[in-house]
């Protein structure tokens, strides 16, 4: 069984928030891919009947502002999917609701999320489905179909630009996913980010492996974060590139 890091919580916030519309509740991410790291976040994914009123968006946002992160919680990623929005499966899907702490800044300042396009829900449901760790509710296979493996790879294609940009406000885990897109076009396997980052530091030249080494010492707690030392630009091109070529291989 996965680990199952304190998601009573989140379960009964849910539930209580979203009523009978709520079908299935599904760990997913670091704690069903090796287990949980010092920088991991609790990934869950909720899949509903009927799509969130902006009030309930607005009610699960306040009060996750109030647990994740706080007072030594681990962070959590909460994303709600309807059923019919991804059931049968088309691309891109459609994300109903979403709660990062990278959005935290736009939360407290009255931002909630609205429903759109979620191309990043090819591989969450991917791994949803692999990992088949509910929560609550059924298995997931009994409410999700599979994405097909040409979704998959255009889907975890597509968000590299949007990480790139991110590379100097979130550098280790800009890093960490662009090897692990990497890892996933070449092998068709989903890894852990520091799993990831084992099989690309293997095939980096050696300029580059000081800084992927780093992203994966501090995503494992085995170093502080710090970056004044090292380039990430070079290396995180050198890991596009090799992105670019494998999708189009």
């Amino acid at each position: 069984m996965p680990e199952q890091p304190g998601t009573d919580l989140l379960v009964q916030l849910l539930r209580t928030t979203l009523g009978d519309s709520v079908l299935g509740i599904y760990l997913h991410g670091s704690a069903t891919l090796g287990g949980l790291r010092p920088h991991s976040d609790i990934d869950v994914l909720a899949v509903v009947r009927d799509s969130t009123t902006h009030a309930q968006r607005r009610a699960l946002v306040e009060k996750l502002l109030k647990v994740s992160g706080v007072d030594g919680r681990r962070h959590i990623e909460l994303i709600v999917v309807v059923q019919d929005d991804v059931r049968p499966w088309r691309y891109p899907p459609t994300c109903d609701f979403l709660y990062g702490d990278w959005l935290r800044d736009d939360y407290e300042r009255g931002a909630t999320p609205a429903p759109g396009p979620g191309p990043d829900l090819a591989p969450l449901l991917t791994m949803v489905l692999r990992a088949d760790a509910p929560l609550h509710g059924p298995p997931p296979a009994e409410l999700l179909d599979p994405v097909p493996h040409d979704d998959l790879r255009r889907a975890i294609v597509a968000g590299v630009p949007e990480l790139m940009a991110e590379l100097d406000s979130d550098t280790r885990n800009v890093l960490l996913t662009l090897a692990r897109i990497w890892a996933t076009l070449t092998t068709g396997t989903l890894r852990s980010k520091d799993a990831a980052a084992e099989w690309a530091l293997d095939r980096l030249p050696a300029g580059h492996r000081p800084v992927l080494d780093r992203a994966r010492a501090v995503y494992l707690g085995q170093e502080a974060e710090r970056w004044d030392d090292l380039a990430p630009g070079p290396c995180a091109e050198f890991l596009t590139r090799m992105i670019t070529e494998s999708y189009c291989s």
